[in-house]
């Protein structure tokens, strides 16, 4: 099978704004996060879904809040590919490894290996911007994952 040069150039751009976004999120509480959305992007969870930059930022903050975590969020088998002229889907794997407290934390197996699937707009001013992002959880560990229903219950 031929992989055009085009496909190419879009799935090494969209994987590293995909490991950036988990990069600020594993090592600057997701501070920048919402940036990566569409004003009315949405991130679908399995526990809870949140729309808009705002819902975004106000997750990402209530993690924060929490006290320390250490988590690692590993991108594997990205695909992109486009759908129209500035509009792409992009499936891959999240491998997360979590646990409340600072490092160095015993090693485990992750907490969380999710099915993802990317809906982006490429936006002139702002480039690719998600406009939704949704994880599918296909093996969960014994660790919970962060999610504010999770924790209230």
């Amino acid at each position: 099978m031929k992989i055009s040069t085009e496909r190419l150039l879009l799935t090494q751009e969209l994987e590293a704004l995909t490991i950036d976004y988990w990069h600020d999120v594993d090592t600057n509480w997701g501070r920048n996060a919402p940036d990566y959305y569409a004003l009315d992007g949405i991130f679908i969870g399995p526990e809870a879904s949140y729309k808009g930059r705002e819902q975004v930022r106000a997750f990402y903050k209530w993690r924060e809040d929490r006290g320390a975590r250490t988590v690692v969020h590993s991108v594997a088998n990205f695909q992109a590919r486009l759908d129209a002229p500035g509009k792409a889907t992009c499936h891959w794997f999240l491998f997360l490894y979590g646990a409340d407290g600072v490092p160095p934390l015993p090693s485990k197996p992750p907490i969380q290996i999710a099915y993802m699937t990317d809906k982006l707009t490429q936006d002139p001013n702002e480039g690719w911007l998600l406009d939704s992002r949704k994880f599918e959880s296909w093996f969960l560990g014994d660790t919970p994952t962060t999610n504010p229903v999770l924790d209230d219950k």
